[in-house]
C-alpha cells in the first residue's frame, strides 16, 4: 500500500477507535464510496432557538423517535439550523460564499475561506465539517480525517461527520470499521439519505448472507 494510504488508515483508524454510539448498515461498490451519501444542511433552514444545547439535545431525542421519513427530515433541518448558527455576521457571510464556492466546484477557494472562518471561529463545528466535505472531494483523506477529528471532538452526534468517516475508510478498503462507523451514525439518525443500502450492501460483505 502507498505509505500516504498507510498514513490515512491509520489515521482513520485512531479516529474509528474514539468514536462513540451504535446503529444499522450501507454500500456503493468496493472502494468507490458513494460521495453524494455525506449529508448538508438544506438550503432553506428554520431559524434556531435560543437555548442551543437543551434545543439540540431534545431534537436528537426527537430525530430518533421520528414515526416517518417527512418528520424526520423537518427535524434534521432544525439540528442543521442548530450547527449552522456561528453567532458571527462575519463568518455566515463567509459561509455563504463557501456555498456558492462549492456549488460551482471551486473546492480550493472553498477551503481558503473555511480557513478564514476556523481561524476567526475555531469552535464553530460546522466549518470543519464543511472543509472535511471539501477535501474529501479534493481526495485528500487525511485532512478531511483530521477535520472530522474536530467535529466529532465537539459534537459526538455529527451524523453528517459520521457519514463523512464511514465513506472515508470504505475507500481506504477499512469496510468492518466503515461498516461499524454507519451504524453508528444511523443509532444516531435512523432514516439517514442512502445510508441503510450502503449498510445493507457492507453487512453482506463483512458479514455474509443469512443462510
Amino acid at each position: 500500500m502507498h505509505p500516504r494510504l498507510i498514513l490515512c488508515a491509520a489515521l482513520a483508524a485512531t479516529l474509528w477507535a474514539a468514536t462513540p454510539v451504535r446503529a444499522q448498515p450501507v454500500q456503493p461498490p468496493p472502494n468507490q464510496p458513494d460521495a453524494k451519501a455525506w449529508p448538508e444542511a438544506p438550503d432553506k433552514l428554520p431559524k434556531p432557538k435560543i437555548d442551543r444545547s437543551r434545543n439540540i439535545d431534545f431534537l436528537f431525542e426527537a430525530l430518533k423517535a421520528a414515526p416517518d421519513e417527512e418528520s424526520a427530515k423537518l427535524v434534521e433541518a432544525r439540528i442543521w439550523a442548530v450547527w449552522m448558527h456561528s453567532g458571527s455576521d462575519t463568518c455566515d457571510l463567509l459561509m455563504g460564499r463557501v456555498k456558492a464556492a462549492a456549488d460551482h466546484k471551486e473546492n480550493d477557494l472553498a477551503i481558503r475561506l473555511l480557513d478564514s472562518i476556523i481561524e476567526l471561529k475555531p469552535d464553530y463545528v460546522e466549518a470543519w465539517n464543511r472543509r472535511a466535505t471539501m477535501y474529501f472531494a479534493k481526495k485528500e483523506l487525511g485532512s478531511a480525517l483530521a477535520d472530522i477529528r474536530q467535529v466529532l471532538a465537539r459534537e459526538p452526534r455529527h451524523f453528517g461527520a459520521l457519514t463523512g468517516l464511514g465513506l472515508i475508510m470504505q475507500e481506504l478498503g477499512e469496510d468492518k470499521r466503515a461498516l461499524d462507523v454507519f451504524r453508528k451514525a444511523l443509532a444516531i439518525h435512523p432514516r439517514l439519505q442512502k445510508i441503510p443500502e450502503i449498510v445493507k450492501g457492507l453487512t453482506e460483505k463483512v458479514e455474509g448472507r443469512d443462510i
